[in-house]
């Protein structure tokens, strides 16, 4: 059975036993609905974008508190020409408590989402604890007292009313949620949400726009959460601060990292488990012990230690293995006759695509680079070479846009490129590898590859989630499977990234870089890790893109590789530039010899050998 199917089915199971059970079941089956909401946008927020919240409970306030005030209000209603009892008046909170959510969780998340490392989740907890204080404080709230009165959701003449009414009303939207997440996460504005996790540096040299893609899935968690809260705010039709405190802000952070927080169907489990294990505690221990007291407090303690230290990837992923065996995994389709994207047009051969002038950088007392200069031509292969510690990583860094130059100018066909971050390199044609290897380890090779895609596509998150963007995302894809063909890796496609050999994975890395249609193509050691024919493979398709007017400026240590395949050679030691030309010019050069390579005889007989298998080839 597929996946979908046994989704399908355990939903059908719900709905059949929806009518026939308890009510408290049915209370507590609709407070687990309230809860994975919260939990599904924490999902999205923590183990997918790599950002810990401990104040989603502040953003349930604010839907719960938005409704009833709408609600309880009499010259609200008068003020809109609406009856006290009219039923569009939960509505009309709905509307204003998620306007007031998106309006606040902006604010809070461009000062919170720029934090990281501990200071983040320090933030989270700062203003969800003033959030609590101030709904107990503001008299128009009705302060630690709170708001009662409030009235039944109403669809036309059907009201919901009850537990087993509303709770149709909330499993509704927490499926319909789950879908559209699933949709947002299998799309190209999915792709770059991955990516923010551990790979925010490689995202923003895709043409990733990272801070506001951090921004907009903090917002979207917020809204999932007041969701939740105008939901809750509805079942028990009285609302006050205690449910919204920081204690049940960590509960929900618990329920998505014990269900598994990289997946959604984790968050249903995570605020299942959560749930239930609070409840049968209370009853059960206080029987045990013959005494009542706060020991489910201990005792629910205990045991998140107990799955946390046993299942630090949560229980989803357990059971999914578990059950690998009857459930089927998808197999992707490949869409036929899928139209293509539009082609970058290259610059002129032997036109000047990127130039550096007298590029400095300096870390304190630390010069890396001091007033480099280099220029690359469409067309051409230019090789930059030096011994380890020369400055070339932090070169490649500077004209690519990771890093800026303390002194100099990087100019990228044309456009003077200072104080533009990496994204917009990439926008301008440049694509990149990393010396380090950076890709997303337990994503495939395909989404690896489709995320350097990223610019040629323009869908954004609302087509995602309702699936209009499935004629692009077949075209992205055609395009990452194009690039992995070229590189040789076709037969590794589905396979997890982390699970290929280091050399492959830098052919990964290369198959990324092309699938953006670069005019400038940097690599950053692209043959360690080949083997032999490999490596001639590698060299045959750079020689084969700057035959079509590609410029390609690659690092390499391998001189074999770099003298039998570069057109020019620029080589740098402690930071400056000490030799250019052509291959046989800078194998002639005494300081290359001295600084380089060793000097002396033994030098002097390996770089002869060099080019004598150069011109053999």
């Amino acid at each position: 059975m597929s996946a979908r199917w046994f989704g399908l089915a355990a939903v059908a199971l719900l709905a059949l036993a929806w009518g026939v059970l308890p009510a408290f079941s049915i209370t507590l089956l609709a407070n687990i609905g309230l809860y994975t909401m919260v939990a599904l946008g924490l999902v999205l927020l923590t183990g997918v974008g790599g950002m810990t919240s401990f104040g989603q409970a502040a953003f349930v306030g604010i839907g719960a508190y938005a409704t009833a005030w709408v609600c309880t209000m009499p010259w609200v209603a008068a003020g809109l020409g609406l009856a006290f009892d009219s039923a569009w008046l939960p509505w009309l909170g709905l509307a204003l408590g998620l306007l007031c959510t998106t309006a606040l969780a902006w604010l809070l998340g461009s000062v919170t989402v720029r934090l990281s490392g501990h200071y983040l989740p320090l933030g989270t907890i700062a203003w969800g604890l003033s959030l609590y204080f101030l709904f107990g404080n503001l008299g128009f709230l009705g302060g630690h007292t709170g708001i009662t009165g409030l009235p039944a959701l109403q669809f036309a003449t059907w009201q919901l009313s009850t537990a087993r009414e509303l709770g149709v009303l909330i499993w509704a939207l927490v499926l319909l949620a789950i879908v559209a997440l699933h949709n947002l996460l299998d799309s190209r504005p999915g792709r770059a949400l991955r990516a923010l996790k551990s790979g925010r540096i490689m995202a923003e040299s895709m043409g990733v726009d990272t801070a506001r893609n951090r921004l907009q899935v903090f917002v979207l968690a917020a809204l999932l959460a007041a969701l939740s809260g105008w939901l809750y705010a509805h079942l028990q039709r009285f609302v006050n601060p205690t449910p919204f405190n920081l204690n049940i802000g960590i509960e929900y952070l618990f329920m998505a990292v014990v269900g598994g927080v990289g997946h959604l169907w984790g968050a249903v489990l995570g605020a299942a488990l959560i749930t239930l294990m609070k409840h049968y505690l209370q009853d059960l221990l206080p029987a045990l012990l013959g005494a009542s007291g706060n020991f489910e407090v201990i005792v629910f303690g205990l045991l998140m230690l107990l799955v946390l230290q046993r299942f630090p990837q949560g229980v989803w992923p357990l059971l999914v293995q578990l059950a690998s065996h009857w459930v089927k995994a998808p197999v992707p389709t490949v869409a036929q006759a899928t139209p293509g994207l539009p082609q970058r047009l290259l610059p002129a051969p032997g036109s000047v695509v990127l130039q550096a002038q007298g590029i400095s950088k300096h870390f304190g007392g630390l010069v890396a680079n001091n007033e480099v200069g280099l220029d690359l031509k469409a067309g051409e292969i230019h090789a930059l070479i030096g011994p380890n510690g020369a400055g070339k990583s932090t070169f490649f860094n500077i004209v690519s846009g990771v890093d800026s130059p303390s002194a100099g100018r990087v100019t990228l066909v044309g456009h003077d490129m200072s104080g533009q971050p990496a994204r917009a390199f990439a926008q301008r044609g440049l694509g990149r590898t990393f010396q380090h290897v950076r890709l997303l380890g337990t994503r495939s090779v395909l989404e690896n590859v489709a995320l350097g895609a990223h610019l040629c596509g323009q869908r954004g998150w609302l087509a995602a989630m309702l699936r209009l963007d499935r004629a692009q995302e077949a075209a992205l894809l055609a395009q990452a499977r194009a690039q992995i063909a070229r590189c040789g890796l076709s037969e590794h496609s589905s396979k997890p990234a982390s699970s290929l050999a280091l050399g492959q994975q830098r052919l990964v890395e290369i198959a990324r870089a092309l699938a953006g249609q670069p005019s400038v193509l940097l690599l950053d050691e692209p043959a360690a890790g080949l083997r032999h024919l490999e490596k001639q493979a590698l060299a045959a398709l750079l020689a084969d893109l700057a035959a079509g007017g590609v410029a390609i400026l690659l690092v390499e240590h391998d001189m074999e590789f770099v003298m039998n395949l570069a057109q020019r050679v620029t080589v740098l030691e402690f930071g400056q530039v000490i030799a250019r030309g052509t291959p046989a010019q800078v194998q002639a050069n005494p300081r290359v010899r001295e600084a380089y390579l060793g000097g002396g005889e033994l030098a002097a007989t390996e770089i002869e050998a060099v080019a004598l298998e150069g011109q053999a080839a």
